[in-house]
């Protein structure tokens, strides 16, 4: 009773975040003009943008998959999806819980220790971080002067970079205390192991380690980079088509299309219920370097497209969880035994 309480407190607390946020964005728009946009825009591409948004989970499942592979075990796929977008929905009320939730999921259906997976998601969040960096520098490259009106235009997001950075010297401590107890850990391992405790933390330990070098043992690695780039190809992509659904953005190039996408999802790492109120933010700020004005403009396709996101993954998620009541737990020593026989 005790943790369900903390759990709905967490829950309120992010959404009260949310909220505010998005309060604080739209607070000055006009929803009538918003609304009669959306009624005359062109649905057909806010469905394109949910068809492409389904293709980039799914890919998102394949790649996952050949990161587990190597390690001896061959997950369902429609375990997985469901897995993955159950992790999204989790995600749109608590931030960053949907990792958890992932792994906990696939290691109760297919019976892969929960911190194998753990290391495995690891080891993608960094690939995905990679892919966000290397995006942010393209957006850089080729729309230089665009992003540096932005920074000037939002001095704010330079004062919160600033304040940040008094924080650098405590993350570097940190760090190194960190590596100081990895190091001390493995030089007192013998001794270390013969206490039961740190005996099953090895263990633990072990199989999260497997699962972050599962990438350095894959056989299809230029498969799992394929996977990668269309993943985030999608994810620009399903944002981008949304401008020809309101011809106020339909004229907008690729590359304002890029940079409203790397823009709005670097909004994405505020801790809101799903980028709620910091996503459209940077979304609308994005698309007044183009000349696309606040209200009802930038926001109408800012709510447009984020609300097409958050419709997809509370529609699947819901789905998903009804479809896992159906699925049975699939039980890997019995299988080995039998093969083994």
């Amino acid at each position: 009773m005790k943790k369900k309480l903390v759990n709905l407190l967490k829950i309120a607390a992010f959404l009260s975040v949310g909220v505010i946020l998005f309060w604080l964005v739209y607070r000055h728009q006009d929803f009538g003009k918003m609304w009669k946009t959306i009624i005359h825009s062109h649905y057909q591409w806010i469905f394109v943008a949910m068809i492409l948004g389904i293709f980039s989970h799914i890919s998102r499942v394949l790649r996952w998959r050949l990161m587990i592979t190597p390690l001896g075990y061959k997950p369902r796929f429609s375990t997985m999806f469901f897995s993955v977008m159950i992790m999204y929905l989790s995600n749109l009320a608590i931030p960053r819980s949907g990792e958890v939730v992932r792994c906990a999921t696939t290691s109760k259906y297919e019976k892969i220790p929960f911190s194998t997976l753990l290391g495995t998601v690891v080891t993608e969040r960094i690939v995905d971080m990679l892919m966000m960096t290397l995006a942010l520098i393209i957006a850089i490259v080729i729309q230089f002067s665009h992003l540096h009106l932005f920074w000037k235009n939002n001095p704010q997001l330079a004062a919160s970079v600033h304040n940040f950075g008094k924080y650098i010297p405590w993350i570097i401590a940190l760090a190194v205390a960190g590596v100081i107890a990895v190091i001390l850990i493995y030089v007192l391992r013998k001794k270390l192991k013969q206490i039961r405790f740190f005996a099953k933390f090895y263990e633990l330990l072990d199989q999260f380690w497997q699962g972050i070098i599962s990438i350095a043992n894959m056989d299809k690695k230029w498969e799992f980079i394929g996977h990668s780039f269309f993943i985030w190809t999608m994810y620009f992509l399903m944002a981008y088509v949304i401008f020809f659904a309101f011809d106020f953005t339909s004229h907008l190039s690729l590359a304002a299309g890029f940079v409203v996408f790397v823009m709005s999802t670097l909004g994405m790492v505020f801790p809101s219920p799903g980028g709620m109120g910091s996503w459209d933010f940077m979304a609308i700020e994005s698309l007044k370097l183009y000349g696309i004005q606040a209200n009802p403009y930038g926001a109408t396709y800012a709510f447009t497209a984020h609300a097409t996101q958050i419709i997809l993954l509370v529609s699947f998620g819901l789905l998903s969880l009804i479809a896992l009541s159906f699925i049975k737990p699939i039980d890997y020593q019995t299988i080995k035994t039998q093969e083994n026989e």
